[in-house]
């Protein structure tokens, strides 16, 4: 068995890769919204902090009833218990990977959590 899995994604509205990637620690998903266009609810989480990268295109976030302009580059973490929709631009769509952990979890990174083999 390896200890890697690939795989490649088409430009689809939104690709979740939890189950192709069979990720045990995190959800991703790829969204893409065309110009215009925009997540058809508000949401918020019980127990994931959600981190958005802005791949491509502009947009917004309105989160908690404020408003968050978004572009290309950036980067936004949202708190879980956070009221949250994203829209594309009425000129530009929008192309933004978000990740999804549980919030307070991570306990070791980068060189704390690595092993010389």
């Amino acid at each position: 068995m390896k200890n890697f899995n690939k795989v490649t994604v088409n430009q689809d509205a939104r690709t979740e890769l939890h189950d192709s990637l069979s990720l045990t620690g995190a959800e991703i998903s790829i969204n893409n919204l065309p110009a215009g266009a925009s997540v058809p609810f508000v949401h918020a989480h019980k127990k994931n902090e959600e981190i958005y990268a802005i791949l491509s295109g502009k947009g917004k976030a309105v989160i908690d009833g404020e408003t968050v302009e978004l572009n290309t580059g950036d980067w936004l973490r949202i708190s879980p218990k956070a009221k949250r929709q994203f829209f594309a631009a009425e000129d530009s769509g929008i192309s933004y990977i978000c990740i999804q952990v549980k919030e307070n979890s991570l306990e070791e990174y980068t060189a704390n959590d690595a092993e010389i083999c």
